[in-house]
Parts: C-alpha cells; sequence; structure tokens
C-alpha cells in the first residue's frame, strides 16, 4: 500500500501507551459495582440524573467527578476530601501491578465493543499522533483541570479510537484471548450494558502490545476537554512527571467499530415560536405532528439532501431545512474545506447561533449540550426553551477531517459506547 503523505507514515512516533496500577472499587465495600457506576461527567443529565446517581449508592463515582457545592473550589475541594476519605477507607484500593486494562462492554442488542485502557503519553496536535476533530470550550477544560488538580487523578478515562488491521493485530489478539478468562470485575450497569474489566501484567505481553500501538495514531472520539485538561496540566509540571500521562481507553474501530449519535443543543429561555419567527424566510419550516421516532427520520430523510434540524419544545416538531444560499455564503467561513462547511454543525454555529439566534456557543447560560434526545426534548418542553435536534454525522467524514488538521464545532459528535466511570481509575501519586 502507497502510504505517503498518510499520517500514520508520517508522524513523528506513534501511540506510547504504559500500564499503571489502578484504582478500583472493594465490591466488598460497596453495595454492587453497577451502583457506583456513571456516565461520563459530560453525559450526566443533570440535575436529574445527577440526584438519581448520587441516590444510588454513597459511594457512586458521579460524587468525584461531579462534586456538588457553592463554588468551584468547595466543589473541587469536596472531591479531593472524598478520595481520600475513600482511599483511607478501603473502598478504592490500587491494583498490585502496574497492568493495561482489557475493558469490554455488551448491550442487549449484539453491540460487543473491546479496548484497552492505559497511561498515554501526552502529545501536541502538530505531531500527528493523537488528532482532535472538535474544538473546546475555555471553561469546561479550566473546570476539569481545577478538578484534576486538586484530586490528582484521572477520574475516567477518554476514548480514543486507532485503526488497526482487525483481528490480526497483536493487541486484539491479546485483547480476545483475555477475554476467555475470569475477570477481575463484571457487573450490568441499567441502561442495560454488560461491563468486564481484566488487566494484563505479564511484563513481554505489555512490551508487545506498547510495540503494536506504537506503530498507529488515534481519533479522539470522546474526551476533547479531558485531552485539553491533560495537555493543560503537563504544561504546569516540569517533565518528567506522571502529569506527562494521561488516562485514556484505545479500541480499535477496525475490529470493533463504534456507533456515532449526534450531541443535541438545548436553548435555555427562548421559547420554540420565537426561534421559529427568526428563521422567517431564511429556512424552510414545516411542523410535524408526530413521535419522536418519525421526526427523527423525517430528519435523517432530510439531511441527505443538505442541512437540517429538528426544534421541539411546544409539543411537537419542526423540521428546519433548505436554508438560504446567499445566508450561508454570508455567515459561512470560507476558508475551509467543503466537507466542514457543510456540516450541520457548521451550519448550526456560524449561521444560526452566531447570526440569527445570537446565542454565544459558549454560555452555560444560554445553551447547554445533551447527548440523550428524549431528555433534551423533555428539558426543552418543561423549560420553556427550544430543544434543537441534530442528525448525526459520519465517522469517515470525522476522520478525514481530523487528518486535514480541522477540527469541527465542539459537539459534534457522540461516538459509543462510551466507557462506565468508576471502573477503574489512576491516582497520579500510585
Amino acid at each position: 500500500m502507497n502510504t505517503a503523505g498518510h499520517p500514520e507514515a508520517t508522524a513523528r512516533r506513534g501511540l506510547e501507551l504504559t500500564p499503571f496500577r489502578g484504582l478500583r472499587y472493594d465490591p466488598d465495600r460497596v453495595g454492587s459495582l453497577a451502583a457506583v457506576t456513571s456516565p461520563p461527567y459530560d453525559v450526566v443529565v443533570r440535575p436529574d440524573g445527577l440526584h438519581q446517581l448520587q441516590s444510588n449508592d454513597p459511594y457512586n463515582i458521579v460524587r468525584l467527578i461531579l462534586p456538588q457545592a457553592t463554588t468551584p473550589a468547595e466543589r473541587n475541594e469536596q472531591a479531593a476530601r472524598t478520595l481520600r476519605g475513600w482511599l483511607s477507607e478501603g473502598i478504592l484500593t490500587a491494583d498490585p501491578e502496574p497492568g493495561l486494562y482489557v475493558y469490554e462492554q455488551r448491550d442487549g442488542a449484539g453491540l460487543l465493543q473491546r479496548g484497552i485502557i492505559g497511561t498515554l503519553l501526552l502529545s501536541e496536535p502538530s505531531e500527528g499522533v493523537v488528532l482532535p476533530h472538535e474544538d473546546v470550550m475555555p471553561h469546561v477544560v479550566a473546570d476539569r483541570a481545577a478538578l484534576m488538580r486538586a484530586t490528582s487523578a484521572n477520574l475516567e478515562p477518554l476514548l480514543l479510537t486507532y485503526r488497526g488491521n482487525g483481528s490480526e493485530s497483536v493487541t486484539t489478539t491479546a485483547i480476545e484471548r483475555m477475554a476467555g478468562q475470569p475477570p477481575l470485575l463484571a457487573t450490568t450497569t441499567e441502561d442495560g450494558y454488560s461491563h468486564r474489566l481484566w488487566s494484563i501484567t505479564e511484563p513481554a505481553e505489555v512490551a508487545r502490545i506498547r510495540s503494536d500501538l506504537a506503530q498507529h495514531q488515534a481519533l479522539i472520539a470522546d474526551g476533547h476537554h479531558r485531552w485539553a485538561t491533560y495537555r493543560r496540566l503537563r504544561a504546569e509540571h516540569p517533565s518528567p512527571s506522571p502529569w506527562d500521562h494521561g488516562l485514556v481507553l484505545l479500541v480499535d474501530t477496525a475490529r470493533y467499530p463504534l456507533r456515532v449519535r449526534a450531541i443535541h443543543r438545548l436553548l435555555h429561555g427562548v421559547p420554540v415560536a420565537r426561534s421559529l419567527a427568526l428563521l422567517d424566510g431564511l429556512f424552510r419550516v414545516q411542523r410535524l405532528d408526530v413521535p419522536l421516532a418519525e421526526a427523527l427520520d423525517a430528519l435523517a430523510d432530510s439531511a441527505c439532501a443538505g442541512n437540517a434540524f429538528l426544534l421541539a419544545g411546544d409539543g411537537a416538531f419542526h423540521l428546519v431545512d433548505r436554508p438560504d444560499p446567499d445566508l450561508l455564503s454570508r455567515t459561512v467561513p470560507t476558508d475551509r474545506p467543503t466537507a466542514w462547511r457543510t456540516l450541520d454543525a457548521t451550519v448550526l454555529h456560524a449561521t444560526l447561533l452566531a447570526n440569527v439566534w445570537h446565542i454565544p456557543e459558549d454560555d452555560p447560560a444560554r445553551i447547554a449540550y445533551i447527548h440523550d434526545t428524549a431528555a433534551t426534548v423533555e428539558k426543552a418542553e418543561r423549560d420553556g426553551g427550544t430543544a434543537v435536534l441534530m442528525h448525526p454525522v459520519r465517522e469517515e467524514v470525522v476522520r478525514d477531517l481530523a487528518r486535514q488538521g480541522v477540527t469541527m464545532p465542539r459537539k459534534s459528535t457522540s461516538f459509543g459506547p462510551k466507557p462506565a466511570s468508576g471502573l477503574v481509575l489512576r491516582a497520579l501519586d500510585v
């Protein structure tokens, strides 16, 4: 195969994954492993989901990843205090040997995902080793950095993908061999996913996996803000230090393809009628008095032909499509590839948010980013806001833009399944 110009051929180095001593819950000290896990911090629908998780078990990981207090400083100190307490009580304990952790997720519909968790040497985007595909919000990075500083821990792995050669790779062979052995832990969470975890500690096998992964680059599938946080904290600490590495889950999507879903927007305090009025003459708008599933089908059909969105919050769905070409030419930047300029997320951010609705994309008081479709609609209807539902972008588009060094608008994609938080953590001082 001709690899000239291919990022994996030109990268100065590949992925450098290192074993670590994972922190894990002692199953004898908690009600159940399922009760102490949580979705990643940015997937928890607050406040409803947060309260539910907190009530599931007094040791639920959400008390570390989303601590609750009056001020940010108090929240972070509370998380640090909680983590110290759980360590001293033996609720969380460090594994005796450093290892790379094999992680498996299954759902009831036939999905199977397996990958490997370790600490990855951080790199700059210019090195072509880890490719971001979305922009980040500075206030979120600052928030996550303050939490990691206070706890001196990576509390949840971010999700990276790479393209191996399928079932023949050294890493995949090791993963699938481990999957045939008794796991360190196994649990099924209330979303129906089963989770299993194993540890690879044998030095020769760890070395073979590390050598295999060193040939590859990775795409950030989920965790852009945490990756940016890792890089910020590394810059604050003289190297070498534990901050040179960050906790990640690596999945070979040639063997285990991920699902790509959309992330929706909730416009706070903006009634649907007002959102629609501002679109008059700029987009075609059709009212759909149908259930959510049928409305999403209509969105998918329309998205095949061009930019399309669903607005909700008033008891109906409104299909918004066929933008005025002159509006797009005035509002969408022209200095990037066509694939970027025609993204729904680009048109949403550059045209609708910035120029039609005048809503800052990084103001949490004005806009929220929610993964769950039904929850977005319910919150809009309950709070009198506007839900903007998106159609997912294809993985090939994401990867191609990332390889060109082009980042998509923030919160453009939701790759999954995401690793459950609370199964394995990393303390930087262990």
